[in-house]
């Protein structure tokens, strides 16, 4: 049967407008004025007075993934129903093949953990943790398959490579229509700093975590990922960005004439520091992520980012453990593992701090939760935007839904929510999946419907 969302205010990049939605099976029929005969045809579903926003994509996930010897807590049963829950409607998560491992291997490992398993609709990006004539022979069936970008660490020995392959690789990829996003820090001064905290005595300090990863030298990694991206003529995403000195950067390497995109998270957006400072260990290590969370100077830098165009998307990059898992480094900051549950919250908080507070329109929520990961990661129009042919993936969001955030009420396995009593502006009512109801009234109330995802090149 159609189903017709009526009274609401559909939402663009470039403002709303009250508009009627009709959808047909998994797809959107029909946007604006839908006749009475229509209209009696269809199931009615009173949405006046809420926006109505494509489905979020969040193109920076981790779900079942090994880390720090432990796994994250989120597998792809539990992290799609968060990110179903918090209006998500597509995932891309990153396969991660060891060093030493094919693409091959690591798609195939990706499929069987998350096949069957999700919520909502779902691809990956591919890491390359390794670079020789043998991975790079395998980019073409990674292109093939659907996997159209991929992930390069200029830290974490486990997973990064050379200043040099890296320009290889961008080379490779950009011969291809293939784009990488890159995590930037300097992997070396960080080793050094963190060999002089606990050489200080701080080993099971938590404040030592951010002391040791400073902005400066996410700003240095950026800069030098775009001379070397520069070197090669090919563009870069720099992912989870989190301070104005990287962003000047990316500003330097733009007036070079260079294509960058950018992404950041809501935990920089909202957040500061003074997380780490806690009197509790537990309550500072729930909080340890890399990069940091940084001082309170730099969320203006990045919703001005944001109100410029100068940052593209807002993800998560949920990579969820539970407290316990954190508690495994209470002797020894580096040993806690790193990083936050978010994909269930990201809508509402950026609803909340961004557009409520004035920070950003709702059209620029569009742009970066909607349209830009849609157009940056090969999905639209099928997604990121609501309109006649597109996926049937719609967002209600009423304004007037205002509640507190509790990880009492979430679905993650973390067990924690970094915006513990935050009090959203308004929450999200209901959630379609191509045309199928998924969330209603903050509840989960459809099943796992998720389609794996083959993507197109970057239309950005």
């Amino acid at each position: 049967m159609k189903k017709l969302l009526k009274g609401g205010f559909v939402v663009t990049p470039r403002g709303s407008r009250r508009a009627d939605v009709l959808l047909d099976g998994e797809k959107i029929a029909q946007v604006g004025h839908i006749s009475p005969a229509e209209a009696k045809s269809a199931e009615v579903t009173d949405v006046s007075g809420c926006y109505l926003f494509p489905g979020f994509i969040d193109a920076h996930t981790h779900f079942d993934l090994d880390v720090c010897n432990t796994t994250t807590a989120d597998d792809f049963a539990s992290g799609t129903r968060s990110a179903i829950r918090g209006g998500t409607t597509t995932i891309i998560d990153f396969a991660c093949p060891n060093k030493g491992e094919t693409l091959a291997y690591g798609l195939d490992l990706w499929h069987k953990k998350a096949d069957g398993k999700c919520s909502c609709d779902y691809g990956f990006h591919m890491t390359i943790d390794d670079w020789n004539e043998s991975i790079e022979g395998e980019l073409d069936d990674m292109l093939a398959a659907g996997i159209t970008s991929f992930k390069m660490y200029l830290t974490y020995p486990a997973m990064m490579i050379g200043d040099g392959a890296v320009y290889s690789a961008l080379k490779a990829l950009k011969k291809r229509g293939g784009i990488a996003g890159v995590h930037c820090e300097n992997a070396g001064v960080i080793d050094a700093r963190i060999a002089e905290l606990k050489a200080a005595g701080r080993t099971a300090d938590v404040s030592a975590h951010p002391e040791a990863r400073p902005d400066y030298l996410e700003a240095e990694a950026v800069a030098r990922l775009l001379r070397i991206a520069e070197a090669a003529d090919a563009p870069v995403i720099i992912v989870h960005l989190t301070n104005r000195e990287a962003l000047d950067e990316v500003a330097f390497a733009r007036a070079r004439g260079q294509r960058v995109y950018v992404e950041t998270c809501p935990q920089y957006l909202a957040l500061d520091d003074g997380v780490y400072y806690d009197a509790s260990w537990s309550m500072a290590a729930r909080y340890v992520c890399a990069p940091p969370i940084r001082a309170e100077e730099n969320q203006r830098a990045l919703w001005r980012g944001l109100r410029r165009g100068e940052i593209q998307t807002i993800s998560t990059d949920h990579c969820s453990f539970t407290l316990a898992q954190k508690d495994m480094g209470r002797e020894d900051f580096t040993k806690i593992p790193g990083g936050l549950p978010g994909v269930e919250t990201r809508g509402e908080v950026v609803y909340t701090c961004g557009v409520a507070a004035g920070r950003m329109t709702v059209a620029g929520m569009c742009r970066a939760l909607c349209e830009n990961p849609a157009k940056l990661y090969g999905l639209y129009p099928r997604k990121g935007v609501i309109a006649a042919g597109s996926d049937a993936d719609i967002v209600v969001y009423d304004p007037k839904a205002s509640h507190i955030l509790s990880a009492r009420d979430m679905v993650t396995k973390a067990g924690y929510t970094p915006f513990e009593g935050l009090r959203t502006e308004g929450g999200i009512a209901r959630v379609y999946l191509r045309g199928s109801l998924m969330v209603e009234d903050g509840k989960v109330v459809g099943g796992p419907e998720g389609q794996y995802l083959r993507r197109g090149l970057c239309t950005l």
